[in-house]
């Protein structure tokens, strides 16, 4: 579930597909400022209508499925994909709507700024199910809310082999069944989840975006395993690049870098969105 606005934007993860679907009614109510499900719900009624006589192709592009209501039921519910949601918005042709648009999409041309600006959402959001937490599922799902409409193969696991620099990552044809052995490491202890860490990084398991991607990832199991997460900014950026570098032959330094950056502060916005604004730093060259 992400924040928008003052709206909640309800979401379901398509695994078959690699995609997130957003609730067609959220979207309508987030434009419309509108928290009511009977009012949303009509005016979708009626703009369907609407559109269909435009022979529009919105209201193809949607599909139904299960999204869990207020009541904690699950119900059938009109979604659209994350490409559906510019058409939809730009069908309804008001400024809430551009505006909703901007924020969706973000201002920033840049994939840094547009990723980065969706990672700030993350804060308070239920992206990933508790049960997941770990899994390369919810490593895939993080990667697709980022990089979703940025790079066609987001949240897709790579078909390709990659190297950075001197580094292979492991090759494509071995890659889902070296995943497979990441996803069953334990992650019961400090040690146990940055193994699994530092294994996912040697996987690579994307052709970009993989950072920014597995950080997310590794705070989310030190939440769940440890109610602790990392404080990013106590990480020089040389000092974690080479700590990873080394991580494929010898774990001990990154090991020590996140002890020393640990906190508890795991409900604390401000650790949260210094975590991202670093986790980014990382990626930039410094040419």
């Amino acid at each position: 579930m992400f924040f928008v606005i003052d709206n909640k934007v309800r979401a379901v993860w398509d695994e078959e597909n690699n995609q997130w679907w957003f609730s067609v009614l959220d979207i309508v109510g987030a434009i419309n400022g509108q928290e009511d499900h009977k009012k949303n719900r009509n005016y979708w009624k009626y703009l369907k209508a609407k559109l269909r006589k435009e022979q529009s192709e919105v209201v193809s592009a949607t599909t139904q499925l299960k999204l869990t209501a207020a009541d904690g039921k699950r119900y059938n519910t009109d979604v659209i994909s994350q490409d559906g949601v510019d058409q939809l918005a730009r069908s309804i042709r008001n400024q809430p709507a551009m505006d909703f648009l901007d924020w969706f999409t973000y201002s920033d041309n840049t994939i840094d700024g547009q990723s980065r600006k969706k990672a700030y959402t993350l804060w308070g959001s239920d992206l990933v199910a508790s049960k997941d937490v770990g899994k390369v599922k919810s490593l895939q799902q993080i990667h697709a809310f980022l990089f979703g409409g940025l790079y066609d193969f987001a949240g897709k696991i790579r078909t390709k082999t990659i190297a950075k620099g001197n580094t292979l990552f492991c090759l494509a044809e071995h890659l889902h069944s070296y995943l497979k052995t990441v996803e069953a490491m334990p992650e019961t202890t400090f040690d146990e989840i940055v193994d699994k860490y530092v294994e996912m990084n040697a996987a690579h398991p994307f052709m970009e975006g993989n950072g920014r991607s597995t950080r997310i990832w590794l705070d989310m199991i030190f939440k769940k395993r440890m109610k602790m997460c990392v404080d990013w900014s106590q990480i020089d950026k040389k000092d974690y690049l080479d700590a990873m570098i080394a991580s494929h032959t010898d774990s001990s330094r990154i090991r020590e870098l996140l002890k020393g950056a640990l906190t508890d502060r795991i409900d604390d916005r401000e650790i949260f969105m210094k975590g991202i604004d670093y986790s980014y730093y990382y990626e930039q060259s410094d040419e």
